[in-house]
């Protein structure tokens, strides 16, 4: 470690309140040791997704729960605190247990920084991709939603700052949510001759005509290798149909299989899927698809340290799972010789902001793209004295908050907020800004919803969001997290069969009425038509309100079944 690391190290200690000598101070990165990483083999990937619009650094929670379920109890991604350290032997109270866990985060966050960030993650990738000749850096999606600039520029600001990154290609998911117009808009413009948009498994409804092109075969250092894109297969589901009316989409194992064959008959020696199918369903596809290297997936938001080598007809496929909102950046090295892969080097790396200087171009461009917004994003709304995240299968101090506003200024019995993965973390005493709130609620159907709903279908809702989380198939696997939900509580044992997860429904201490109808607050309404104030105007009058916001009390299910699950932090 230089002069310059060392003080680097200690002025980062000092700012987390540590003694110099303590052990979590010597657990500091050194910025040496942990980007120092030699040229492995002849082809290279670099590998990014579900940024959800972050240019900026910003803190992100891990999650406590992580469940796995039949035969993906115990296994990598549902590994969460201790248990994912000891599976990928990383050392409690290091900048890499505070990367991939919960554990400790209050204090490692102070200590060491805040992650990601455009400017410094595109420091990184230069580093990378000087030792790297001919690298390719793949988009794993979700980039251009998630924030409120990305809402009010339509992915534009996104769009401009992935271009000075470098991106080469890219596969989709929340991008849908623009609009096919803007979307096709953006490909055949900005990405023109420039990056390569790719998706196996998107088609015309009318004659089955592929939207993008299903994969782009590319020379790298005299190897031909090959991407084959795979976007969210249940994009018209999870997401509004309306907004992407005339394309379909599904995983398309079938078609993957002749996609993998059809490059390899054109003479690519690697062949790479990225992908945003969730890490279960990558996996069930690594098994049943011949011929892929490796499958660098996104969309489930796990941090996976080491690839999960998975067996099927045609040998062994990779698969890997990068995090999200920017604070990771995978390297993916092949050794190949031969025309045959003979080895790999892979390695997931965070991205501390303190640890990587801004890139001066990135961080110009970042401050252009935000200039017309400041004044709107910085909006104090209250302090917050709790953390607050969002991310677990159950339930988040963010989610909880904007469940309670919206039982507060609805007048609702019970209040539902979609499972989604995205959203940053704020640490205790922080103000809560609207760019804050922007980045839990941002999409382009935010309508704020108060609905009746009768026991019943209360019960049938939460049966089925339990369901596309919980289905041991992970091809059945269609949407994101638990709904969160306020008001009411429940129980559930995620082994049950499909209809009978859900159980002791109440309200108040008293049974849920199957035949009462109650009255429900919502918001992300899938179905056309819908309308409504946005949610963030609801919450942000709330907060306004509150000017000083307590700990929040997460309403979560009474689990059954699940005592010693390695994917609960008890």
């Amino acid at each position: 470690m230089n002069r310059r690391e060392f003080a680097q190290l200690m002025g980062i200690a000092a700012a987390g309140g540590m003694l110099l000598g303590s052990k979590a101070a010597l657990g500091a990165p050194s910025p040496g040791a942990l980007y120092d990483l030699p040229r492995f083999g002849n082809v290279h990937f670099l590998h990014f997704t579900d940024c959800h619009a972050q240019l900026n650094p910003v803190h992100f929670r891990e999650p406590s729960v992580n469940l796995g379920i039949g035969q993906a109890a115990g296994k990598m991604p549902h590994l969460v605190g201790e248990a994912l350290l000891r599976q990928v032997n990383i050392k409690p109270n290091t900048p890499q247990a505070h990367a991939f866990t919960a554990l400790n985060f209050e204090q490692a966050a102070r200590t060491y920084g805040k992650v990601g960030g455009f400017a410094h993650l595109a420091t990184l990738v230069k580093r990378l991709r000087g030792a790297r000749p001919g690298a390719l850096l793949l988009d794993g999606g979700d980039t251009w939603q998630g924030s409120g600039t990305a809402l009010w520029t339509k992915g534009q600001d996104m769009v401009d700052c992935a271009l000075l990154l470098g991106v080469d290609v890219m596969t989709a998911h929340w991008e849908m949510t623009l609009g096919d117009k803007r979307v096709q808009e953006i490909v055949g413009k900005d990405f023109k001759d420039t990056v390569d948009f790719v998706a196996q498994n998107v088609s015309t409804t009318d004659f089955g005509d592929p939207v993008f092109a299903p994969y782009v075969i590319k020379e790298m250092n005299g190897v031909p290798v090959a991407i084959i894109g795979q976007a969210f297969p249940y994009t018209p589901i999870a997401n509004p149909r309306y907004l992407t009316p005339d394309w379909s989409f599904g995983i398309q194992e079938e078609n993957m299989q002749k996609m993998v064959d059809e490059a390899r008959a054109k003479g690519a020696k690697v062949v790479v899927v990225l992908s945003h199918n969730g890490m279960d369903v990558d996996l069930k596809m690594a098994s049943r698809v011949r011929g892929i290297d490796a499958i660098l997936g996104g969309h489930t938001h796990d941090g996976v340290p080491q690839p999960v080598i998975v067996s099927n007809g045609g040998g062994k496929t990779l698969v890997t799972n990068a995090g999200s909102n920017g604070k990771f950046l995978g390297v993916l090295d092949f050794d190949v010789r031969g025309g045959q892969v003979r080895n790999f080097q892979y390695r997931l790396l965070p991205v501390f902001s303190n640890f990587l200087p801004a890139d001066k171009e990135m961080a110009a461009l970042i401050q252009k793209v935000r200039a017309p917004y400041e004044s709107k994003l910085n909006e104090k709304l209250a302090m917050t004295q709790g953390t607050l995240y969002r991310r677990g299968n159950f339930n988040g101090t963010f989610d909880q908050l904007i469940i309670d506003a919206l039982m507060d200024v609805k007048g609702a019995d019970i209040a539902f907020s979609p499972g989604f993965r995205w959203g940053t973390s704020l640490l205790p005493d922080s103000p809560i800004l609207m760019e804050h709130l922007m980045d839990q609620t941002a999409t382009t159907y935010s309508y704020s919803t108060l609905t009746g709903m009768n026991g019943a279908t209360i019960k049938t809702i939460l049966e089925d969001v339990a369901d596309n989380l919980f289905n041991p198939d992970p091809y059945y696997q269609q949407g994101g997290d638990m709904v969160r939900v306020g008001g009411m509580t429940y129980a559930i044992d995620p082994n049950a069969a499909m209809g009978s997860r859900i159980s002791d429904m109440r309200l108040h201490g008293k049974p849920l009425d199957a035949g009462k109808t109650y009255k429900v607050a919502g918001w992300a309404p899938v179905a056309e038509g819908a309308t409504g104030e946005p949610v963030w105007d609801v919450v942000a009058q709330w907060l306004r309100q509150q000017k000083t916001v307590t700990p929040r009390k997460l309403n979560t299910p009474r689990l059954i079944g699940m005592q010693g699950n390695p994917g609960i932090i008890a």
